[in-house]
């Protein structure tokens, strides 16, 4: 692993490569063990930040990651987030002082520690006041069972508005954001990106390699979802949606530069990322061994500014192909009746 990077403010160092959990449990792979030694692997490899959630597999990749990290605790920047809804309760979810103190208790005993160093909103919540959430992430920070808060997939409307919360009303601010990007998603390049280096805030992308399009497994042959993420997601990887069938153009061309590049489509893709001067570390989500040792090599890719360029011409700057791959969408678009009367 290359030299480690500063997580924005904090004076924390990190790796430019986070491990991502959310394909450990049941929901991809189920062998605990089989996560343990790819967790185990990656942090041989200088990897020291490792990402997880709740609703990862429902609490079964917490459970995974605590194992793997029993006596190598210390050492690693561990990350997860709440938000998304745990079980059936309808109050069970969500941004709610009331769901926060409770959850993290929860998150705590499957990671088997006595804190966490980043806990992450994972989406914004239009029924909960954002003070009420930075008011009890507040008290935790104070409590030591976080160390820091951060957020995931917000807009930049509200990453400004949880600076300006911190500093009238006395809360511990937002340090970190995980956005989704990637060559195919680059819609935070407008606005995101520019608000978190403006505040000093890391930045840790979410599916680097597009949800798997930049993983050289996809091509303009493809008829049908290929995978039962897919299957679960049509708007993402029905490949006969317009929408997606232009990633499918854009995935072969970036091909083709990677072959000339002399490099995978794999470390094309993640080495975008990580050159943006904004992002802090890139999350992977290996499921196989296999998969993460396809990844690691990135770090060491440089691309040029004529690659860079090349990459502009085929997705430009600030575009995202397909909009359902942005992954939060506010109520103001998804309900109507946000809109009509």
């Amino acid at each position: 692993m290359t030299e480690l990077r500063p997580f924005g403010r904090t004076g924390v160092k990190v790796s430019p490569l986070t491990l991502g959990a959310m394909n450990f449990g049941s929901r991809a792979n189920a062998d605990h063990a089989d996560g343990i030694r790819i967790i185990h692997r990656a942090l041989d490899e200088g990897i020291n930040i490792v990402d997880t959630a709740d609703v990862y597999s429902q609490g079964e990749s917490e459970i995974i990651v605590g194992k793997a990290l029993a006596g190598r605790r210390d050492d690693v920047f561990l990350a997860s987030k709440f938000h998304m809804q745990i079980g059936e309760h309808p109050n069970h979810r969500g941004n709610s002082r009331r769901w926060i103190i409770r959850e993290v208790e929860a998150s705590l005993t499957r990671l088997q520690t006595e804190w966490i160093d980043l806990y992450q909103v994972h989406r914004p919540d239009p029924d909960t006041d954002f003070d009420e959430t930075l008011g009890a992430l507040s008290d935790l920070v104070h409590q030591g069972k976080i160390r820091y808060i951060g957020t995931s997939t917000f807009p930049a409307s509200a990453i400004v508005e949880g600076q300006w919360i911190a500093q009238r009303r006395g809360r511990e601010r937002v340090v970190a954001e995980q956005p989704p990007y990637s060559i195919l998603t680059r819609g935070i390049e407008r606005e995101v990106l520019p608000v978190a280096q403006q505040y000093g805030l890391a930045v840790l992308p979410w599916s680097p390699l597009g949800g798997g399009w930049l993983s050289g497994r996809y091509s303009r042959e493809l008829t049908a979802p290929i995978s039962s993420r897919a299957s679960r997601m049509p708007e993402r990887y029905d490949p006969t949606t317009p929408a997606n069938a232009s990633k499918l153009v854009a995935v072969e061309q970036l091909a083709a530069l990677a072959d000339e590049a002399g490099i995978s489509l794999i470390h094309l893709a993640l080495a975008f990322v990580l050159q943006h001067p904004a992002v802090t570390s890139a999350i992977i989500g290996p499921r196989t061994l296999e998969h993460l040792e396809s990844q690691l090599g990135a770090v060491k890719v440089t691309l040029s500014p004529e690659i860079l360029d090349r990459i502009d011409e085929i997705v430009p700057p600030g575009v995202t192909l397909n909009p359902a791959d942005a992954g939060y969408h506010p109520l103001s678009v998804r309900d109507a009746a946000y809109r009509r009367r």
